[in-house]
């Protein structure tokens, strides 16, 4: 009789796992309406949780497209590129495609002889939060696409009015 409980037991796990991982992938939208990517690039998908309207409302997401270099220790690096936002032609969603030619910039202090593995981006994108959307990036292939996730606290702030001088 225990036998069959615990039997039970886990068959109704695996089938409410199942179902949930069904249900998470039934709200995302199929990657695969979004074009291949070309030759040289890489497809990346960003997949957040589906918060409902008033968790979505308060996030934002910024995303970066970088890679890792041999770096010194005391500079700041940028990688040159750009994003740029296409529409999925017939479906009404967006996606972007990271452009670089390589070339990497940084500030000019005098280091020690120290190096570090760092991870060096290009300008970031900030997009709104949609957990029912994936973001799909196309990189080259040797970049890697990062991003994170911002929430605004519930609370809101008065600004202060400035008062206008008389003249006389």
């Amino acid at each position: 009789m225990k036998k069959l409980m615990l039997k039970t037991g886990m068959i109704v796990a695996t089938l409410l796992i199942s179902i949930s991982a069904m249900a998470q992938t039934l709200l995302k939208q199929d990657v695969n309406v979004f074009p291949a990517p070309e030759k040289g690039m890489v497809k990346y998908v960003i997949e957040v949780p589906h918060a409902g309207i008033d968790g979505d409302n308060n996030k934002k997401i910024e995303f970066f497209a970088g890679k890792y270099m041999e770096t010194d220790a005391c500079n700041s690096y940028f990688l040159s590129g750009d994003f740029e936002k296409k529409d999925l032609q017939g479906w009404g969603y967006n996606y972007y495609v990271f452009k670089t030619n390589g070339n990497v910039a940084s500030t000019q202090m005098l280091c020690q002889d120290e190096k570090k593995n760092s991870f060096v981006q290009a300008k970031s994108v900030i997009t709104d939060y949609n957990g029912r959307m994936p973001i799909v990036i196309y990189a080259p292939e040797g970049y890697e696409v990062k991003f994170k996730i911002y929430k605004a606290e519930p609370e809101t702030y008065q600004a202060a009015e400035v008062p206008l001088k008389k003249t006389k």
